[in-house]
């Protein structure tokens, strides 16, 4: 599964998108220094998250939208199209 399907998935599960979440996120006081753990446990307890959807919301929280480009435009299974992940919900992706 690539990086930016597991945040498809994310929005799926939660009807907000990665954007949403990632404000929810710094209101609640997420940020750069903050451990993975209390942002797991925040993503379960609220929104039913499971460890590697909120792995992905941990890296965009605490990293940004920006990936390492070992998969990018490869043909393998974790193929990311971009080295920048895509925040504002599926519908709205460009192609």
């Amino acid at each position: 599964m690539s990086f930016q399907a597991y945040l498809d998935a994310v929005e799926e599960k939660t009807g907000l998108t990665p954007r949403q979440l990632l404000d929810h996120a710094h209101e609640r006081g997420f940020d750069a220094s903050t451990k993975a753990g209390p942002i797991l446990a925040w993503l379960a307890e609220d929104h039913g998250l499971g460890r590697g959807h909120g792995m992905a919301m941990v890296h965009v929280i605490t990293k940004g939208p920006q990936i390492g480009d070992t998969h990018v435009g490869s043909t393998g299974t974790h193929r990311d199209a971009s080295d920048t992940l895509w925040l504002d919900g599926r519908a709205t992706r460009p192609q």
